[in-house]
């Protein structure tokens, strides 16, 4: 079949089982051979082929109102409702998103990036709806990973107690991004094997109903036999006792039994969730032999042999670097520990996990969880470092105020993928952590400018006793720069000076290090000489330097890879300002938006942090200061 040229999913009605499985394997051959090209998230698609079909063929969005998890495994939805022709672009500049995006179509009714959220908002949802009278049905299709977060939790508890009307859609593959842990997983994974919980159960409702009840009493025992067997299953207890009617499991690669199981799911009043079983990179043989999470989310690769398109930078991983020089550190010190809320593989920590089984700690889908169990290790003399994602840090910004910050502990936060990201896009850009960490009392924020600086950095936050202390490190890979061999530590709050100037000064620390350099060159031939300063720490501060820049009465330009509103160039502001010093300071980063997604230089580009902008901005700063001493 053309994909292309479907413009809504409601062709899909009249279609008969060995059609649906035809176009099954018409939209995995689509999307294998697509993401080969642009990269995305081929095995959470692949696995929700038969689901995402089965779900428009029973369902009419937008009408009735799908709400994907994550968001990432909405591919196959995307195809049903008619973006096929967009999927050359995916994740490209000003292409089609990786996630739902409610700009990009009527179906796409709920955005998300982050996990755990489709049950709270479609409890929101179902409770417009019934307010409103209207008659749609509402459907989150959420992962086993997810469902692992407290949000996804607490919105279990409250759908269960209001009894509301809803279908959810447990789909169960095992995985997250890498292999699910805790104790809920461990209850999926006995109804798995249990097999159909319901079945059972109905048969055993209609076996005791052909038995003639005598004075009521055998009626009531009868139902005690009925509840027991809930018990005696495990099954769908957990689910029950929150307040949903359980179906299941089912296999969620065949259309009979996921038709027959929608179709009764419509039919009942309540929440009801469907546990459906999906293999993870289904009809691809290297995703589907994934144990780990590799293909969970990919960059291009060969299509005919799965090998993936190797990186040109000559530099490690940042992600490794930083989880090997802990590794490194934690042979000579037991104290040190790792923990991560389920990014093991994205966050390089599978050589400390190997090395160090006890003293790493993958807690799943519960950001606030890690970063308070961490909390609680420093309070015992640990030395954690938490390594999680700036994104994902946004979740866990009570417990960074509350449980280490206001108690001032040990803990060493990686921030893993600070600042841009690129292809993920808006949900998942590091830009918002210094804003929401500088202003918290006792913490450090650093981030270093290359990856040899980034090693010491590593060891500074271990030997740091002090309190907490972030270390900020971009997604992708170093420069390739020579290593030491032996590590040192940084003194805290310590700038350097790249490269000496008398006109004007750039403060800058990280990523935008070389576009500083590259722009203070262009600068020189045009005979303006400006300071490059590597402003490593974000907080506090080096306030000797910014006392020496402003008694030489030079203009300053701060630039950061992330948000301008309470970010770097404001501290260096506010310093002045409390310090009542005069300073001609100009900033730049990323302004008052969201930025979406595309690659780096692109979004930086479009948002004018570039060298060419540093040298206009730079140029007509020091043009202003000549004719203001001049006059």
């Amino acid at each position: 079949m053309d994909l292309t040229s479907i413009s809504s999913p409601s062709f899909l009605k009249s279609l008969d089982n060995e059609q649906l499985k035809e176009l099954s394997e018409d939209i995995r051959s689509f999307l294998i051979e697509n993401l080969a090209v642009t990269g995305g998230h081929i095995g959470p698609n692949l696995g929700v082929v038969e689901l995402t079909i089965a779900l428009h063929k029973s369902f009419n969005s937008p009408e009735d109102k799908f709400l994907w998890d994550v968001g990432h495994q909405a591919y196959v939805h995307k195809i049903l409702t008619g973006r096929a022709s967009q999927f050359d672009t995916l994740r490209q500049f000003k292409g089609l998103c990786g996630f739902p995006k409610r700009i990009e179509s009527e179906h796409d009714v709920w955005e998300a990036g982050h996990s755990s959220t489709s049950l709270s908002a479609a409890m929101g949802m179902a409770k417009a709806r019934d307010i409103q009278n209207k008659k749609n049905y509402v459907v989150p299709i959420i992962g086993d990973g997810a469902l692992t977060g407290g949000m996804a939790l607490e919105a279990l508890n409250h759908i269960g107690h209001e009894k509301t009307d809803m279908t959810v859609i447990l789909n169960d593959n095992e995985m997250s991004i890498a292999p699910n842990v805790g104790a809920l997983h461990n209850v999926l994974g006995r109804l798995r094997t249990h097999g159909t919980y319901n079945k059972a159960k109905d048969e055993l409702e209609s076996l005791l109903k052909k038995i003639p009840a005598v004075g009521g009493k055998l009626a009531v025992t009868a139902e005690r036999v009925k509840d027991s067997l809930k018990y005696l299953l495990v099954s769908g207890a957990f689910f029950e006792e929150l307040g949903f009617t359980y179906l299941g499991p089912i296999d969620g690669h065949d259309f009979v039994a996921l038709e027959e199981n929608l179709q009764y799911a419509k039919k009942m009043k309540g929440p009801v969730i469907l546990h459906v079983i999906t293999k993870k990179g289904k009809g691809y043989k290297p995703a589907e032999l994934d144990k780990i999470g590799t293909w969970h989310g990919t960059g291009p690769y060969k299509m005919e042999t799965g090998d993936f398109v190797k990186s040109t930078s000559k530099g490690p991983s940042w992600s490794a670097l930083v989880a090997e020089t802990a590794r490194k550190l934690a042979r000579t010190d037991k104290r040190i520990v790792a923990i991560t809320p389920a990014m093991p593989v994205g966050s390089k920590l599978e050589g400390f996990a190997s090395e160090f089984p006890n003293r790493m700690f993958d807690v799943g889908i519960a950001e606030q969880h890690a970063t308070t169990m961490a909390a609680g290790m420093a309070a015992d003399g640990m030395k954690p470092m938490l390594v999680i994602y700036s994104t994902f840090l946004q979740r866990a910004y009570d417990q960074i105020l509350h449980d280490i910050c206001r108690q001032n502990l040990n803990v060493v936060i990686g921030i893993d993928r600070s600042g841009l990201v690129g292809a993920d896009g808006e949900t998942h850009q590091g830009v918002f952590d210094i804003s929401f960490l500088r202003h918290m009392p006792n913490m450090v924020i650093m981030m270093p400018k290359d990856e040899n600086e980034g090693q010491h950095m590593v060891k500074t936050a271990f030997d740091y006793s002090d309190g907490p202390i972030a270390l900020r490190y971009p997604r992708g890979n170093g420069l390739g720069v020579p290593m030491d061999e032996e590590l040192k530590t940084i003194p805290i709050g310590s700038w350097e000076v790249l490269k000496e100037g008398t006109q004007a000064a750039i403060l800058t620390f990280g990523t935008t290090i070389p576009m500083a350099m590259k722009a203070a060159e262009v600068l020189s031939k045009n005979n303006i000489s400006v300071e490059v300063i590597n402003a490593r720490f974000i907080k506090p501060l080096d306030g000797e330097m910014l006392r020496d820049l402003q008694a030489r009465n030079i203009p300053i330009v701060t630039l950061e890879e992330s948000v301008l509103q309470g970010g770097f160039g404001s501290a260096v502001i506010e310093f002045y300002n409390e310090h009542n010093l005069q300073a001609d300071v100009h900033r730049m980063g990323i302004p008052d938006i969201f930025i979406e997604h595309g690659e780096v230089n692109q979004l930086l580009e479009e948002i004018h942090i570039t060298s060419d902008e540093i040298v206009k901005v730079v140029t007509s700063k020091v043009n202003e200061s000549t004719r203001y001493i001049s006059s």
